[in-house]
C-alpha cells in the first residue's frame, strides 16, 4: 500500500520485484536512493525515484514545477557562495532580502551582478540576524562537520563551533515557517548517519518538524551533470501544512544542451578564459575518445600514467576522463584538472573553460565571478546549480501559499 508520497521498503520490494537486500545495496550505491524517516530513522522510497527507476510503473512528468507566489516572499541566505541558489530562488519567484558569505570573492560577485543585494561579508558568527525576523525562509548550503551524538538527544549547544550550529542559531533568532538547509550527499553516511541525526534533533529542538531527508539528482531538474545535494527541510512545529519536494522532470539533459544552442541556451557557450594541461598530460588524453577514460589507453601507458593506483582496487572513473556529448557531465569539482575528477572537453584536449563551466552549473551567461581564474572555477564548482535552485524555489513558493492561504480562511 502506498501511502502518500512514500513506500516503504517491503512495500517497494514487493512492487518492483527486488529483494530487501537488493534494494539496501542499490541505497548504498545509489542506484534507488533511500530517505530515512526521522523519527524510526527506517528506510523509506518516494514515487517519483521509484518511477525513474522503473518508468513503466508510474506515469512520466514533463509540465514544469512552476508556481507563482500569492504575494512577495523574502529569503534570508546563508553560506550564499557565488550565488546558485539565490539565482534560482530569484528566478522562482523569492526576494533575497541578505545574503552571508565569508569568501571575499565570492562576496565580490555577488555585489557585482545584482548591486541591489545585501551582501553581509564575513564570518557568519560576527552577525546577529534579528533583523530579519520577518523573513519567510532561511536557506543555508552549510559545511558538514563532525559533532557529538550522545544519546537520542542532541542540543544546540552541543554544536557549538560547527557552522551547523550557527545555520541553526540564524533559524532560531529568524523563525521562519520553513527553512532549507543544503549539503552532499556523504552527509547521510557521515559518522554513521549520526551527524544528521544530531542535525534534525537540533532542528526538533529550536521548533521544526523535519521532513524526510532527500537527495535531489539535478540530471532530474533540467541541469545537464551528475550532481547530488541533500536537502534538509524544516517546518515550524505550529503549521500543518505539507511539503513536497520539486517533482523530477522526465527529460534528461546532456552536455550538448549546455554548451550548445537548444532548450537550454539561446546561443553556444561564449568563449572565455580556463586552464591548460601540460604537455605530458595533453599528451594522455589525445589518446583517450569521448566517453572514455584511463582504460582506453594503450596498457603501458595505462601503467604510466596511474602509478601505483593502476594496482589498487575500484574503478577510478573520474581519472583521465573525457566527457561525451550525448551524455551529462559528472560532477564538477572546484579545479577542472585534478587527476582524480578528470573532467576534458569531448572534442578538444582541454579542461573546460570558465564559462563552459557556469553553463554546466546552468549559470546564466550574465552572470560574471570575481577573482583569479582559480577563484572563479572554485566558485562555479562549490555552488549549487541555478535550475536546481529553482525548483526547489518553486516547491517553497507552493508550500508558503499553502500557509499564507490556511491563514486567511475562516477557523
Amino acid at each position: 500500500m502506498v501511502t502518500n508520497n512514500y513506500i516503504s521498503l517491503s512495500e517497494t520490494s514487493k512492487l518492483i520485484g527486488k529483494s530487501k537486500e537488493t534494494l539496501r545495496r542499490w541505497d548504498r550505491e545509489g542506484k534507488l536512493i533511500a530517505v530515512r524517516e526521522p523519527i524510526s530513522n527506517y528506510r523509506v522510497y518516494r514515487k517519483e525515484d521509484i518511477r525513474e527507476l522503473m518508468g513503466e510503473l508510474f506515469e512520466s512528468h514533463d509540465e514544469s514545477n512552476q508556481v507563482f507566489p500569492i504575494k512577495d516572499f523574502s529569503v534570508l541566505e546563508l553560506f550564499a557562495g557565488a550565488g546558485g541558489l539565490a539565482i534560482g530562488m530569484e528566478q522562482a519567484g523569492l526576494k533575497c532580502i541578505a545574503l552571508n558569505e565569508i569568501d571575499k570573492w565570492a562576496c565580490k560577485t555577488l555585489r557585482t551582478n545584482r548591486p541591489s543585494w545585501n551582501v553581509l561579508e564575513g564570518d557568519i558568527k560576527d552577525f546577529d540576524f534579528l533583523a530579519y525576523k520577518n523573513a519567510d525562509v532561511v536557506t543555508g548550503g552549510f559545511p558538514c562537520q563532525a559533532f557529538s551524538y550522545a544519546g537520542k538527544k542532541l542540543g544546540l549547544n552541543d554544536a557549538r563551533g560547527t557552522l551547523f550550529y550557527e545555520f541553526a542559531r540564524v533559524v532560531k533568532e529568524v523563525n521562519p515557517p520553513i527553512c532549507i538547509g543544503e549539503n552532499v550527499r556523504g552527509l547521510l553516511s557521515h559518522e554513521k548517519g549520526e551527524t544528521l541525526k544530531g542535525m534534525i534533533s537540533i532542528l526538533d529542538e529550536i521548533g521544526y518538524n523535519v521532513v524526510p531527508v532527500k537527495v535531489l539528482k539535478a540530471i532530474n531538474y533540467r541541469v545537464p551533470q551528475k550532481r547530488e545535494r541533500l536537502i534538509l527541510v524544516g517546518i515550524r512545529k505550529d503549521i500543518s501544512i505539507k511539503y513536497d519536494y520539486p517533482k523530477p522532470n522526465s527529460r534528461i539533459y546532456n552536455l550538448s544542451d549546455a554548451l550548445k544552442k537548444g532548450d537550454l541556451y539561446n546561443c553556444d557557450v561564449p568563449t572565455s578564459s580556463g586552464s591548460t594541461y601540460p604537455k605530458s598530460k595533453a599528451d594522455v588524453l589525445d589518446l583517450v575518445p569521448p566517453k572514455g577514460y584511463w582504460r582506453d589507453l594503450p596498457v603501458e601507458i595505462q601503467k604510466d600514467y596511474m602509478g601505483g593506483s593502476y594496482y589498487l582496487g575500484g574503478g577510478k572513473t573520474g581519472m583521465a576522463r573525457r566527457i561525451g556529448w550525448d551524455e551529462p557531465c559528472l560532477t564538477l569539482t572546484c579545479s577542472p584538472a585534478q587527476k582524480q575528477t578528470e573532467r576534458c572537453h569531448p572534442e578538444e584536449t582541454r579542461p573546460f573553460e570558465v564559462r563552459e563551466y557556469a553553463r554546466i552549473q546552468t549559470f546564466p551567461d550574465d552572470w560574471s565571478f570575481e577573482g583569479s581564474i582559480a577563484q572563479q572555477y572554485k566558485q562555479i564548482g562549490n555552488a549549487v546549480p541555478v535550475n536546481l535552485g529553482r525548483e526547489i524555489g518553486y516547491s517553497i513558493i507552493q508550500f508558503l501559499n499553502d500557509y499564507y492561504l490556511s491563514l486567511s480562511k475562516p477557523k
